[in-house]
C-alpha cells in the first residue's frame, strides 16, 4: 500500500528546508540584493538583515526614541522603558514591529507635538534598534555619556506646562 501521508510529510519537510535556505542564502544587506536579483532562486525573496545592537543604540539616540523611552533609567519617561534586562528568552523581532504599528497613531501624535514632525525608519534602522531594546550586553553600558546635545534637546521638549506621564497619558497608555 502507498503511504500518501509519508510522502506528504517528506515534500512538506523538503520544501520547508528550501525555504529556510533561500531566506538565509540572500546576502544581508537590501543594497547588496538590489543589483543581484536575477543571480537569486526564484522562491522566496525574504532578506533578514544582520542587526547590530550598536548602530541601534546610535539610532534609538539619534532618531529620538530617547526622548520618550528611557534605557537603565537614561531617557525619557513618557512611554514605557525598554530595557533589556529582564530575561526574554528567545525574541521575535517582528513581534517589536507589530507593537509599533499597533501604538503607531499615539506614537505619531506624541512626535508631532514634542518634534513637529513624525520620525521615520528604514527596515535596516528598525532592525538595528530592535538588536539593541533585545541585547542585554549592548544596554548594560548605556549612560548619560551616549546622549548627544540634541538627543538631551529632545528629551525636554514641551509638554504645554503638564507633567511628562499626564501630557502623553493617552497616547501611550498609562493613564490612571
Amino acid at each position: 500500500m502507498f503511504d500518501f501521508a509519508g510522502k506528504y510529510a517528506r515534500v512538506a519537510l523538503v520544501a520547508a528546508a528550501g525555504l529556510m535556505v533561500t531566506v538565509f542564502a540572500v546576502p544581508a544587506s537590501a543594497n547588496h540584493v538590489a543589483g543581484n536579483l536575477e543571480e537569486l532562486d526564484h522562491g522566496a525573496r525574504l532578506v533578514i538583515p544582520m542587526m547590530s545592537p550598536d548602530r541601534g543604540k546610535d539610532l534609538f539616540v539619534d532618531k529620538g526614541c530617547i526622548a520618550c523611552h528611557a534605557i537603565n533609567g537614561v531617557g525619557g519617561h513618557d512611554a514605557p522603558a525598554m530595557d533589556a534586562h529582564r530575561d526574554m528568552g528567545l525574541v521575535n523581532p517582528f513581534d517589536l514591529a507589530a507593537k509599533m504599528w499597533n501604538h503607531a497613531p499615539g506614537m505619531i501624535a506624541a512626535q508631532q507635538a514634542a518634534f513637529g514632525e513624525q520620525i521615520y525608519f528604514t527596515g535596516e534602522e528598525l532592525a538595528d534598534i530592535i538588536a539593541f531594546l533585545h541585547n542585554h550586553e549592548a544596554q548594560h553600558g548605556f549612560s548619560e555619556a551616549d546622549l548627544t546635545a540634541e538627543a538631551r534637546a529632545k528629551m525636554h521638549h514641551d509638554h504645554g506646562g503638564a507633567k511628562a506621564v499626564d501630557a502623553h497619558a493617552k497616547e501611550v497608555g498609562h493613564s490612571h
